[in-house]
């Protein structure tokens, strides 16, 4: 069994206590996108971190005591409801401390749920971009200028004058790389999507 391919064949390696290539691979693929919902949530990088490491450990143990039901719901649902307990716990940490400084306690935290997957599924498509951009740096022949010039369009939301300035390009270049790195891009994220398979019927 491929535990690379797909989330279904992660889950279960994740069964034999002895298989930490299982866990390394979940836990890179789940870490970035928990830590990017946390932040997304207003925690700072620590707190966002804890919450990611709490999160991913707190499943695990959770999914080997046989509390995850994949009939019963999504992969996603489930990492989003502990997640979203732990950013809670730290925002109610923080109100204590308000409160014994005799400070506002008030902290406004998103509950609605179809906003946190809107959350989830943003910082999941960011990680699978980054993956992608990753693997085409090192496997392609595309110029480390064509990639970056992309990366600060799309990823940075910099203006075309301000790129093809730094990088000393003309406008039409910035836009051809672009248009060429999205082409080879295209067919390593499908590649990448099919691995987060959680949520098929």
């Amino acid at each position: 069994m491929d535990i690379e391919r797909t989330t279904t064949s992660l889950l279960e390696g994740l069964f034999d206590s002895d298989n930490e290539i299982a866990w390394s691979h979940f836990d890179a693929r789940y870490r970035p996108i928990v830590l990017g919902f946390a932040r997304k949530m207003g925690l700072n990088e620590v707190d966002a971190s804890e919450v990611a490491q709490e999160t991913i450990v707190q499943f695990l143990k959770e999914y080997k005591e046989g509390k995850y039901d994949r009939e019963r719901g999504r992969l996603r649902s489930w990492l989003i409801g502990i997640a979203r307990f732990r950013v809670a716990g730290v925002y109610r940490g923080k109100s204590n401390k308000r409160e014994y400084r005799g400070e506002s306690a008030m902290i406004t935290l998103p509950t609605d749920e179809d906003a946190c997957v809107s959350i989830w599924d943003t910082e999941r498509r960011t990680n699978i971009l980054q993956q992608a951009l990753r693997e085409l740096r090192a496997n392609s022949k595309a110029s480390d200028q064509t990639i970056q010039a992309f990366e600060m369009l799309v990823l940075n939301k910099m203006p075309v004058a301000t790129v093809a300035e730094t990088l000393d390009m003309s406008r039409d270049e910035v836009y051809m790389a672009k248009s060429r790195t999205a082409a080879r891009l295209k067919d390593i994220i499908d590649r990448f999507e099919k691995l987060y398979d959680e949520d098929e019927p």
